[in-house]
């Protein structure tokens, strides 16, 4: 929570210059770190997601981005007492956490939490997010549902076998152990909102999100936390579409890695560059 001192000094008191000056106290309720549910049709889960959060992090401000629901999810945040930033139809996940992003560099957050709407993130593990990135100064901050033997995670074996896929793969090319590159429960530094707030991956985005963290050179860790089954709705990716699933990120990817533009950093050879005589 911000807050600004203000002295105030009358005329009165610049003559008596013994009296105190009076001292007005704001008190802003925006405090400097947000997190971001992005939800469709979470009217089941998202009143109990909302409370959760502000019960255990009340110094997180909750921004709900409704992603064209057709059920009452706005008005259940709403009076649960979320801002609620309402799309005018549905732009999938990856517009949807974008659009998290631009509020947030909009409004000068300094941190953004990105936490699905279904329940399966605890929001007691936020503290963790926080202490990886301070301990470690990393951008942005991955919960990992396999970081740790002593934690447990219920998934089908087709799902836990895509994300094993991805993992190996994002290892590899970013010569960084991963182990789950699907978490949608991530926190974000203020380089790492400035990049996505710029560009970011759709449909499945956090997959391909890891591969653009490396090629802007953005720190980037895991941290093994709880999480739990869905506690409400469906899964937009069902047993049907898992196969479908793994063959879009997994084209994403390479795709990703041919589009590969390094940041150029003080002292490195100019991507361009004018010969004389120009």
């Amino acid at each position: 929570m911000a807050v600004s001192l203000v002295i105030l000094l009358t005329a009165r008191e610049k003559s008596q210059p013994w009296r105190a000056p009076c001292v007005l106290v704001i008190v802003s309720s925006r405090s400097t770190h947000l997190a971001v549910i992005p939800a469709y049709n979470e009217r089941a889960t998202i009143g109990r997601v909302i409370e959760g959060l502000r019960r255990q992090r009340p110094d997180f401000d909750v921004l709900v981005v409704d992603d064209g629901s057709t059920d009452d999810t706005t008005a259940i945040a709403q009076r649960a007492g979320a801002e609620v930033l309402r799309l005018p139809f549905n732009l999938g996940i990856g517009g949807a956490v974008q659009a998290g992003f631009v509020y947030a560099l909009e409004h000068d957050y300094c941190c953004m939490a990105q936490v699905d709407g279904d329940g399966q993130h605890d929001p007691r593990e936020l503290e963790t997010l926080m202490r990886a990135m301070d301990t470690h100064e990393t951008d942005v901050v991955c919960g990992s549902r396999f970081l740790s033997n002593d934690l447990s995670y219920p998934a089908p074996i087709s799902r836990r076998t895509g994300i094993h896929i991805f993992a190996f793969l994002l290892s590899l090319f970013v010569r960084q152990r991963v182990t789950d590159p699907t978490s949608g429960f991530r926190l974000y530094g203020r380089r790492g909102i400035e990049l996505f707030a710029r560009d970011y991956p759709h449909d499945y985005p956090e997959v391909e999100a890891i591969l653009m963290l490396h090629h802007h050179r953005l720190r980037m860790c895991e941290v093994p936390v709880q999480m739990f089954e869905r506690d409400g709705g469906a899964s937009s990716i069902t047993s049907g579409k898992s196969a479908y699933y793994m063959v879009k990120v997994l084209l994403a990817l390479f795709v990703g890695l041919a589009r590969r533009r390094p940041v150029v950093e003080a002292g490195d050879s100019a991507p361009v560059f004018a010969s004389h005589g120009i």
